[in-house]
């Protein structure tokens, strides 16, 4: 299975970049993994509205040529469905069994992603009711992915 995960913005805080780097190592077994950075829109902190939907649509641009045109996509949006772990992983398997081996994850900058990005998505998924900053969705995304596939394994993995 290959699994991209496209996300907005880069990494900034050096234990996030740790702790990203070691489940991208960890994943390495399980499946084949690209993260791809895309470019946040430059604005400034008190931005008008209409500054921050032209941001918003131009993020969307990016985002939408950096997924494969066969890929399923998740986007992770607030608004998504909340699965537990094992539901993640069970969804693998549906994935795996449908033909689905190109999975694209998306994860938005700070406002969320357009809706271009939204309408192309197979699915939106949520982490939590609770706000976290993109980074550490990114970090929370990739140790899920990890659990999931020593789920599927059946592989010790603490609850």
């Amino acid at each position: 299975m290959q699994i991209r995960v496209v996300a907005v913005g880069k990494i900034k805080e050096m234990f996030l970049q740790d702790g990203i780097a070691e489940f991208e190592k960890r994943l390495r077994p399980y499946v084949k993994l690209q993260v791809i950075e895309i470019a946040d829109e430059k604005r400034p902190l008190s931005a008008p509205p209409a500054l921050e939907s032209a941001a918003i649509e131009k993020e969307g641009e990016r985002i939408l040529l950096a997924l494969p045109e066969n890929s399923f996509v998740i986007a992770l949006d607030v608004k998504g469905q909340a699965w537990s772990s094992v539901e993640l992983a069970g969804a693998f398997r549906e994935w795996e069994l449908a033909g689905n081996n190109q999975l694209a994850f998306v994860i938005g900058g700070d406002l969320g992603l357009s809706p271009a990005v939204l309408s192309r998505s197979n699915l939106r998924l949520s982490l939590s009711k609770m706000t976290f900053t993109h980074p550490m969705a990114r970090l929370l995304l990739l140790e899920q992915v990890y659990r999931a596939f020593r789920i599927l394994r059946g592989e010790p993995y603490h609850k």
